[in-house]
């Protein structure tokens, strides 16, 4: 059976996990900083991993949600999901604001 709070909690899980790399964080604010779109081929050439690592870490952040990615010609272009990164953090985060209650 499904939940709202059952599905939030899946996805506080895969953001969780997305963002337990190094690598995985620094490719977010990468994209952040450019713009919040970048290619492949771009992302890849920031970084100092081999493609495959590059490739999985990617397929990850993808998995996750907090990137997507759109096709131009060949190239895999990644597109940052700001609002996903903000609301799912940020909503685990009220609960440690003061005295709040479970709602």
């Amino acid at each position: 059976m499904d939940s709202p709070a059952l599905d939030g909690l899946e996805q506080l899980d895969r953001v969780m996990a997305a963002l337990a790399h190094p690598l995985r964080r620094q490719v977010l604010l990468v994209l952040h900083f450019r713009g919040g779109e970048m290619s492949a081929g771009d992302i890849a050439e920031r970084f100092s991993c081999k493609w495959p690592t590059t490739s999985r870490h990617l397929r990850q952040l993808e998995e996750s949600g907090l990137v997507s990615v759109k096709r131009d010609g060949r190239q895999r272009i990644y597109c940052l999901e700001r609002e996903l990164l903000t609301n799912t953090l940020g909503n685990w985060l009220h609960w440690f604001k003061g005295n709040v209650k479970p709602k």
